[in-house]
């Protein structure tokens, strides 16, 4: 069962049984563990979906549920970077400084606020789906779009928009990375979000892999041994 939390509009979903919306914390997700008799619950959140991630961890642990947790690997600073890395979005925005800024926001559309408090700057703001408009900082600039992006996409907004600073999360993979590569060869300094840790899994039967192919070989595993013991092996 795939379980979506509802906040994208229009998700690609793949040909499995999908579940959107909520479970009301970490005790509603326990009930839907128990109440479906799930023997094995895997954490692919985005790397910054801490609540959901607490829920889990507190879940798998009232219920003795297995707990695999996917974490796709972090953005390495490279040759040329300019980098500065924040503890959150209150921070990068005031890393901003008070001078007036091009600035292009990719960082999703519920964490605006902290931008919206520094109306001097000029934002351009990529999202996949639009914010409310009382979410927007003033005269934002709103571009709609879904990963990935190429380089030359990237390339060509920077330029176009005429973007002095850049601020993202840590969000890892290949679908935005574009941005960083298109910055580091234009020179442009980036504020970077960093990822807040995970939740201690400690006196779990947990694992973490980086990827589809470790959690498949996770979930062969758990099922050969459930087999095993049901043959009394």
């Amino acid at each position: 069962m795939l379980s979506l939390a509802g906040r994208t509009k229009t998700p690609v979903l793949p040909a499995i049984p999908c579940r959107i919306g909520g479970f009301g914390g970490a005790v509603g997700l326990g009930r839907y563990l128990t109440d479906n008799a799930i023997e094995m619950l895997v954490v692919a959140t985005h790397p910054f979906a801490a609540q959901i991630r607490r829920n889990a961890v507190d879940a798998a642990r009232a219920t003795g549920t297995p707990l695999l947790l996917i974490e796709r690997p972090a953005w390495e600073r490279q040759a040329g970077d300019r980098w500065t890395e924040v503890p959150d979005m209150g921070q990068a925005a005031a890393a901003l400084g008070p001078t007036k800024r091009r600035v292009l926001l990719t960082i999703g559309r519920k964490d605006l606020a902290p931008f919206v408090a520094a109306p001097w700057h000029d934002y351009v703001i990529r999202s996949v789906d639009a914010p409310p408009p009382e979410f927007l900082p003033p005269h934002a600039k709103l571009i709609t779009a879904r990963g990935p992006f190429t380089l030359e996409d990237d390339r060509r907004l920077l330029r176009d928009a005429r973007i002095e600073w850049i601020v993202t999360k840590n969000s890892g993979g290949a679908a935005t990375h574009a941005k960083l590569a298109a910055a580091r060869e234009l020179g442009l300094p980036v504020i970077m979000v960093v990822r807040p840790p995970w939740p201690d899994v400690s006196g779990l039967q947990a694992a973490r892999v980086s990827g589809a192919e470790g959690a498949l070989a996770w979930l062969a595993a758990c099922h050969d041994a459930a087999s095993s013991a049901k043959r009394g092996v």
